[in-house]
């Protein structure tokens, strides 16, 4: 069978939760070093991979066919570009880089180099964001109008020690969901002629901003489209996930994937149901199909982020097309970058 021996660059919650479990439950992989620079916490649950203390430690060992970069936002371009130098495939966690010349620089030395280059772009993967774009694939609502996409969190406080609310290697909203929300908008409905921000810091004290509403206009799929995004830390009763209003109808759903949640707890994700909704978390779709007005809970198909790595596999072993490329990932950091342009400057940018 092939294997694709695996470094992880780091050991905090995204390691822990996002990455190590799903690597550990597919067949095709090995987790075999773990950075952890004065812990030894992952012997507990992978008593199989070595713990090295460093990053180019990590990269010395030439086993190694992929690494996972993981840390801090500021060191995605300088991690990648190492793991890429030294002949590894690359899967760099959101946000890709900080910058498009960074990020245009990493793709460029991938094709190079004849190495993959994915962007963890997870979220694809969500229940609700699958039942979405089934919803819209099907038709179901006409000629889509109105997408509203929305990611709520509450912390009304700054929390310490984090790299995460200080700002001194990256963070900020817009970055951490906002790759997200804009990944799937891409994913969606193509790039937009335009857009409008506002982006701002609103909790007292705080020091990265931690709200954010981008406006995409005329997006290429869907040019008549008003298509927005959302996400603050000040949303103590959240607002529904997902808002679409078509020409036959609406579709209306609540809450977040279960993923995460079931992942800190501990669960596994090769369970039985894994990824699953009940019916009472599935969205709210009122529509007209064959002329007959329904409204109804509309079935999430189950979420999956196991997807992610088993296509990575099938991309370096089975030469199929890799989903998350950098390269199309790319698009998510140029409007990052206009939106923090367009909150700045109080106008739209147009984008190339």
């Amino acid at each position: 069978m092939d294997i694709i021996k695996t470094g992880l660059a780091a050991y905090g919650m995204s390691g822990q939760v996002f990455h190590a479990p799903f690597i550990h439950a597919n067949q095709h992989f090995e987790l075999c070093k773990i950075v952890e620079r004065d812990k030894e916490l992952s012997k507990e649950q992978y008593p199989q991979a070595n713990i090295v203390r460093s990053f180019d430690e990590l990269l010395q060992d030439k086993a190694l066919k992929l690494i996972i970069v993981n840390t801090p936002d500021s060191t995605h371009y300088e991690y990648a570009l190492k793991a890429l130098q030294a002949g590894k495939n690359v899967v760099v966690e959101k946000p890709f880089t900080t910058t498009t010349p960074q990020a245009e620089e990493l793709i460029a030395l991938a094709q190079e180099k004849n190495l993959m280059l994915s962007v963890y772009q997870n979220r694809r993967w969500d229940a609700d964001f699958l039942a979405v774009k089934e919803i819209i694939n099907k038709g179901i609502l006409g000629r889509l109008v109105e997408f509203e996409s929305t990611f709520a969190r509450y912390r009304n406080f700054i929390k310490p020690n984090t790299w995460k609310e200080t700002g001194e290697a990256g963070g900020g909203l817009t970055y951490n969901l906002g790759a997200h929300l804009i990944d799937q908008a891409l994913q969606l409905f193509g790039m937009p002629k335009a857009i409008y921000a506002d982006i701002a810091t609103m909790r007292t004290g705080g020091i990265v901003d931690d709200y954010f509403f981008i406006h995409f206009l005329r997006p290429a799929l869907a040019p008549s489209l008003k298509l927005s995004l959302k996400a603050s830390y000040l949303m103590c009763n959240a607002e529904p996930r997902f808002v679409l209003h078509g020409t036959l109808g609406s579709f209306v759903k609540r809450g977040v994937d279960k993923q995460e949640a079931a992942l800190l707890i501990g669960e596994k994700p090769d369970q039985l149901h894994w990824g699953e909704e009940n019916e009472q978390e599935w969205g709210l779709l009122h529509t007209q199909i064959n002329g007959k007005e329904i409204c109804q809970k509309y079935p999430s198909p189950a979420g999956n982020y196991g997807a992610f790595y088993e296509n990575i596999y099938e991309h370096i072993y089975l030469h199929q097309t890799l989903e998350t490329d950098a390269r199309g990932v790319l698009n998510v950091i140029k409007i990052i970058e206009a939106a923090y342009q367009s909150s700045k400057e109080e106008r739209v940018i147009y984008l190339s």
